[in-house]
């Protein structure tokens, strides 16, 4: 008789602290980065608490960012295309299509008479 592989739940096993992943930790820590520099910034004005509060939620942009995904819901056109995908890849994807096509887009129409 072989060895059997008994089925487990391993989801969330690859997470640190339990609640985040390794790309939520750096687009985290990326957030956090940015915000300590606005932090040192509005320090300097005078504005401590301004700048605490901007690197709180940059902070947590980057972790929804690394998080969570693009709704499924037919309420936009944006969520009718990207619904269930990561939203950072939304939001490459947008850089790229940018960068690349210049904003033009060509539509191909077949005209029947």
């Amino acid at each position: 008789m072989g060895p059997y592989l008994i089925p487990r739940n391993t989801k969330g096993e690859g997470r640190i602290l339990f609640i985040f992943s390794k790309k939520a930790l750096i687009y985290t820590t990326v957030g956090l980065i940015i915000g300590y520099l606005t932090y040192r910034l509005f320090s300097i004005i005078g504005l401590g608490v301004v700048g605490i509060v901007l690197l709180v939620l940059l902070s947590l942009i980057g972790f929804g960012i690394g998080t969570f995904k693009m709704p499924n819901t037919n309420a936009f056109e944006i969520t009718k295309k990207t619904g269930g995908e990561n939203i950072d890849d939304v939001i490459l994807r947008a850089i790229k299509f940018k960068l690349r096509n210049k904003n033009k887009i060509y539509v191909y129409t077949k005209e029947e008479k």
